[in-house]
Order: structure tokens, then C-alpha cells, then sequence
């Protein structure tokens, strides 16, 4: 059924929004500069993977990653969210507005596993003129999948296991450069997209921890809030695992996948309840199905969201 309407009133980020960086590494905001994305509760793993807080390695106390994210520049949205593969027009957009209970859109920016690589509409002017029209967007990026991801179509993008946090950097690079050609400036949100996978695999999980750490130290440090998207059985649950056995490098919000259950960013039983909290979190409920308003039809998933977003201007 459709998402109850919740308010689609974004909270705004205590920061002045900016444009997209395109300043040289060696002065503040570059890649370089270690006063990136901050995010307290989030420290960033070592790239040695024998360090503590690395994957497989020993850990200190776990963090609850908890903080408002607006204290380090992040814009908040809360309400109804929808996101589908391909970006609809933006005359689409436009006619949803007000019309459906939606007040943001994901979209998927980059990465090697995007189904839809060939956006119609995705682009520069089209970020703009649905901003204009008061959306706010959800960044997704599609990148390599676990070495043990359940979906077939999926496989041909398992990472490698040799350097999957070298890997995972190179992707977060790559997924800063796609949200920057959009125009999606510093204190942006991307969300790292990454399919159910078999977790209680202590390799492959191991291997999958290790990219996502280096995924979210590179988005990071380049002044990018890193977030992430999988199931609530499986990615979610795996996260949640390694954020109890005290890992770092954790993403700054999670997005859930958990379908047929009433929205709620606040009851993923595969959480724990003060962890990812408050403003960190998207209850994705409802997949796969198609909504009609002011004359036009999508196909859609739908979500509650209480999370960061894309910084626009």
C-alpha cells in the first residue's frame, strides 16, 4: 500500500549548502585534507587490515554511530521518499509534486552494478530543475557486490578479495565524481548500494566490510556524508554485527530494505534501537509496484525517511 503521508517538510542542514567541489587536493575540502566529512561517531578504519578496527581484526568499544548529523553540515530530510531505476522527466517529477505523498527521490548516480546505466533524464539541468520544483534527493551508487551476493544478476560485479578497502576507496572516489557532475555539492549524502549478500560467510563478509570501510573513508574525506543501502536480513544484519563487535568505518546512515511491514525508521529489529539514530536512517518498505499521480505512472519502491540528503546549489 502507499506510504501514510508523514510530513514531507525537510529539516534544513545547519551548514550553508555549497556547490560541487572542484578545488586541488592539496588545499582544505581536497581529497587530502583529513578535515573532510567528520562524523564522530563514525571513525573511518585503518587501511592496514591488521589494525583494530579493521575487518576480522581486533576492535575497541563499539559506537552506537550516534549524533545529529546537522552538527557537521548534513541536511536532514524526513517524510516520504520514492526511488526508482531510471530517473523519471522532470516534467514527471513536476506533476507528482504535491500531488503523491512524496517529497524526495532516490537516484541512482554511478557505480559498475547499476542496472539502469543509461539515465534519460539524470543529469545536471534535471538536478536543478527538480530541486526547484522542492524535491530533495536520495544519491544512490551501485557499486561492486560481495563475493557471495545472492542475486545472479549481481555476480559479474563481486569484488575482488585481494585489496577490497583499495577497491572500495577507488569506488567512493568515483561515486564523489558522479554526484559532483550532478552538481551535488559537499555535506551531500551517497548512498553505496550493495545487495543481499550471505554474510554469515566469514570470508566474504570479512572481504565485503573491508570495501564498504574504504567505500565510506574516501566519500568521507572528500566532505561527502557516506551512507548505505542493502537488506535488513543480510546487509543490514551484517553491519549491525560488525558495529556491535566494535568495528570502524561505518557508514553514517543506513538504509533498510524490509518489505510487507508497517514504515518505521525506528523498528528494524535487525538494529539496535539507539544505534544510526537520529536522522541516520530509511525504512525502504514497499518495492516493486506502480504509482499513478497527476496523470502520470512510475515504478516505484517507496520509503520512510529520516536521513541526509544531497546538497543542491
Amino acid at each position: 500500500p502507499p506510504a501514510p503521508a508523514s510530513g514531507t517538510a525537510p529539516v534544513s542542514g545547519t551548514a550553508p549548502a555549497s556547490g560541487p567541489s572542484t578545488r586541488p587536493v592539496d588545499v582544505p575540502g581536497g581529497p587530502a585534507d583529513p578535515r573532510g566529512m567528520t562524523d564522530p561517531a563514525a571513525p573511518d578504519a585503518p587501511a592496514d587490515p591488521a589494525a583494530p578496527g579493521a575487518a576480522g581484526g581486533p576492535a575497541g568499544q563499539p559506537s552506537l554511530v550516534q549524533g545529529d548529523p546537522r552538527d557537521f553540515g548534513a541536511q536532514i530530510f524526513k517524510g516520504n521518499a520514492f526511488d526508482t531505476c531510471q530517473a523519471p522527466s522532470a516534467t514527471t517529477m513536476r506533476a507528482w509534486r504535491g500531488t503523491s505523498p512524496f517529497g524526495a527521490v532516490g537516484v541512482y548516480i554511478g557505480g559498475r552494478a547499476r542496472a539502469c546505466a543509461k539515465q534519460k533524464h539524470l543529469g545536471p539541468d534535471w538536478v536543478r530543475s527538480v530541486n526547484q520544483q522542492g524535491w530533495k534527493l536520495l544519491p544512490v551508487y551501485v557499486g561492486s557486490q560481495a563475493p557471495c551476493v545472492i542475486a545472479k544478476n549481481k555476480r559479474k560485479f563481486r569484488m575482488s578479495s585481494k585489496n577490497p578497502y583499495g577497491q572500495g576507496k577507488r569506488e567512493g572516489l568515483d561515486a564523489v565524481r558522479q554526484a559532483q557532475r550532478l552538481g551535488m555539492g559537499r555535506s551531500s549524502a551517497v548512498y553505496l548500494d550493495m545487495e543481499a549478500y550471505r554474510y554469515k560467510q566469514r570470508s566474504c563478509a570479512n572481504t565485503t566490510l573491508r570495501f564498504i570501510q574504504g567505500w565510506n573513508s574516501a566519500v568521507r574525506a572528500q566532505g561527502y556524508v557516506a551512507g548505505y543501502y542493502s537488506s535488513a536480513n543480510y546487509g543490514i544484519a551484517h553491519l549491525e554485527r560488525a558495529r556491535a563487535a566494535g568495528a570502524r568505518g561505518l557508514p553514517t546512515a543506513v538504509w533498510f530494505a524490509r518489505w510487507h511491514t508497517r514504515p518505521s525508521v525506528n523498528g528494524e529489529r535487525n538494529l539496535h534501537p539507539r544505534a544510526w539514530q537520529p536522522h541516520r536512517r530509511i525504512h525502504q518498505h514497499t518495492g516493486n509496484v506502480k504509482r499513478t499521480y497527476g496523470g502520470h505512472t512510475v515504478h516505484i519502491d517507496q520509503n520512510l525517511v529520516d536521513a541526509p540528503v544531497a546538497v543542491i546549489g
